[in-house]
């Protein structure tokens, strides 16, 4: 296979001065443009600007780019991570695709089969009341220590479930986040806690994250002062070569390797853990296998049949062509609240490069801005630059027929669900058509593209078909633009500077000065 930068490719030169008029949304579109995915969901692209030349043009892009191929080759373990010489297997969390991956002599699908099965019994063992906290009372609420991939993801798939584990009655243990080095994020998590009834997850893959080793000792120094082992308390989430590893100061360690970056390790144990304490292993296997399914549906060549590809090359066609900076993730489900924010580290931390997958500079725009909370309470906020504002913003809607629960009234002749339901329809409608009126400020020009993805409820299994949708697309998008959407250089200066800060000899007078602002001396 061949690795080119996207400028490089004989359908760049095409898209690049391909003549376009936005498409009108009618019935026909609505009903005919939309493309089946796992777990029963369905991508629609009626409110796109594409019609059957550009899809033809993003197909020759995706044969030509080998997208397909390009995948594949990370299914069956090909070093894809060129900035830390990795291979890229979350995929193999939820179930092999292909060839067993060999790494070393191990194989790496049945190392994280085993893991799966330990957090599972782990859980299963806590639920029973066979492990309990110091004081012999049994353990209700449960504690992530994370940050980063090792927060985002898993208290957003918490949060999309939390609704559904209570219809179900499946809810075990209550689930809550300490993320921020900010002492009073800690503080105030432990404040409604009842530290004889809570087991804390410690995560981080090496052992040396400087916020989550704050937190923990923060934690530990709580448990102590409330006359409480903190041995019984703790278990961890790390590599098997970490300080945190075969540690008898936790209750346990449940181990991942490099091959699973953080932004992609929810359906590790990095999310498994916490998800299968609070919601039972059954939810979580479920959520691995809808993920399973998408990343089988994601190999399908034709773009048509393939609504991952599909997603990413509209959205290569919206950010190289179109040249739109920003997307924005809109779901109409209170449940997915925090899933725009887990999205958003997805995609700019992985895409958001200016250079190849080579180390060298590109000349065309890369990952775009993104970001999201859920409807209806984005109307009443920045809807209004997304309708009227002088830059189109590409949406991304997600809804569902039925809510979670199922506990609804009517007022005004329909339940909430079915208002829910209309105000999704209407936004998309009036992104796409506008108004005409003679008071400008009353006029809406239109044209602002959207797609849907819906089903009919929020489960599990659907769950993990929509994480590993955006998961798809967003690799489907790197491969397109030569990126490596693996690692995560950006993030590493800051680090490197915060250490400087606190040794107390920086060596650089801004940080220095900053430091007297701050009060740091």
């Amino acid at each position: 296979m061949r690795y080119i930068d996207f400028d490089k490719t004989n359908t760049y030169r095409k898209l690049v001065v391909h003549s376009f008029d936005y498409t009108t949304l009618n019935a026909e579109r609505v009903r005919h443009c939309v493309v089946p995915m796992a777990a029963g969901l369905a991508y629609s692209w009626a409110a796109k600007p594409v019609e059957k030349p550009e899809l033809d043009l993003l197909q020759a892009l995706a044969d030509e780019q080998e997208l397909i191929g390009k995948y594949q080759a990370i299914l069956e373990g090909e070093t894809m991570n060129t900035g830390e010489n990795r291979k890229v297997l979350h995929h193999l969390l939820r179930g092999q695709v292909g060839k067993p991956v060999i790494h070393e002599g191990k194989n790496i699908g049945a190392f994280y089969r085993q893991e799966l099965d330990r957090f599972s019994a782990f859980a299963d063992a806590v639920q029973a009341g066979n492990i309990r906290g110091s004081t012999g009372k049994v353990l209700s609420t449960v504690v992530q220590i994370g940050i980063g991939g090792s927060d985002l993801g898993p208290r957003a798939l918490y949060l999309a479930l939390e609704n559904w584990a209570a219809a179900e009655g499946t809810h075990h243990l209550k689930a809550k986040f300490i993320s921020n080095v900010d002492p009073d994020d800690a503080s105030q998590v432990l404040a409604s806690c009842n530290l004889e009834e809570t087991i804390f997850v410690l995560v981080s893959k090496s052992g040396t994250t400087q916020e989550t080793l704050a937190n923990e000792l923060f934690i530990k120094d709580k448990l102590t002062k409330a006359g409480l082992d903190p041995s019984k308390h703790i278990a961890a989430v790390t590599s098997e070569t970490s300080p945190l590893a075969h540690n008898p100061a936790y209750l346990d360690s449940f181990y991942i390797d490099d091959f699973i970056g953080g932004r992609y390790s929810s359906t590790s144990a990095v999310g498994g853990v916490v998800l299968s304490l609070a919601f039972g292993k059954a939810a979580f296997q479920d959520l691995l296998a809808g993920a399973h399914e998408a990343d089988q549906c994601a190999l399908e060549p034709d773009i048509l049949k393939n609504a991952a590809l599909l997603d990413a090359l509209i959205g290569v066609w919206e950010r190289n062509v179109l040249r739109l900076p920003y997307t924005a993730v809109l779901p109409y489900s209170q449940a997915l609240s925090r899933f725009p924010a887990h999205l958003q580290q997805l995609d700019m931390e992985s895409n958001g490069k200016r250079v190849n997958r080579n180390g060298e500079p590109i000349s065309y725009s890369t990952g775009p801005v993104v970001f999201g909370e859920p409807g209806t309470n984005g109307q009443h906020s920045f809807y209004q630059l997304l309708h009227q504002g002088t830059d189109r913003v590409p949406l991304q809607f997600v809804g569902f027929t039925e809510s979670q629960r199922g506990d609804d009234v009517a007022v005004d002749g329909s339940v909430s669900q079915t208002k829910l339901k209309a105000n999704l329809i209407a936004q998309i409608v009036a992104f796409a058509k506008g108004k005409t009126d003679a008071n400008g400020n009353k006029e809406f020009l239109g044209t602002r593209p959207s797609s849907l993805i819906y089903g009919k409820r929020l489960t599990p299994r659907v769950l993990g078909a929509l994480l590993s949708h955006f998961e798809n697309k967003v690799m489907f998008q790197g491969l397109v633009w030569n990126l490596n959407s693996f690692d995560q250089e950006g993030v590493q200066l800051g680090k490197v500077l915060t250490r400087k800060v606190l040794s107390g000899n920086s060596g650089d007078s801004a940080l220095d000065a900053y430091s007297e602002l701050l009060g740091i001396s």
